[in-house]
């Protein structure tokens, strides 16, 4: 009688250890989660400040009132011994000194 009352005890006591165990991890994670969430605003508000910061530089093409040239269009044209720029070319392509074109 007693070794049963004994495992009906124990038993019941492991069973309220797990019911316990699962709400306090269920309060964990909802804690950890708003903590994840605060971090994520806290993040994006630093990037937008940065951005913010750093929107009104202008790129050094457009500071040297230089226009940008189609690829194939005439990018510069010959002096004489020079060579004179009649506008950039776009990005990733180079102006030929031959043919006087973005290629």
């Amino acid at each position: 009688m007693k070794s049963s009352e004994i495992l009906t005890g124990l038993i019941i006591a492991g069973l309220f250890t797990v019911m316990c165990s699962g709400q306090t991890s269920q309060e964990l994670t909802d804690d950890t989660q708003l903590s994840q969430q605060e971090t994520e605003n806290e993040l994006v508000e630093a990037m937008t400040a940065l951005l913010g910061r750093y929107q009104p530089h202008v790129p050094s093409s457009e500071k040297r009132s230089i226009p940008q040239c189609a690829v194939g269009s005439r990018c510069a044209m010959r002096l004489g011994p020079r060579f004179g720029k009649l506008c950039e070319c776009v990005r990733g392509s180079n102006c030929n000194s031959f043919l006087l074109k973005c290629i």
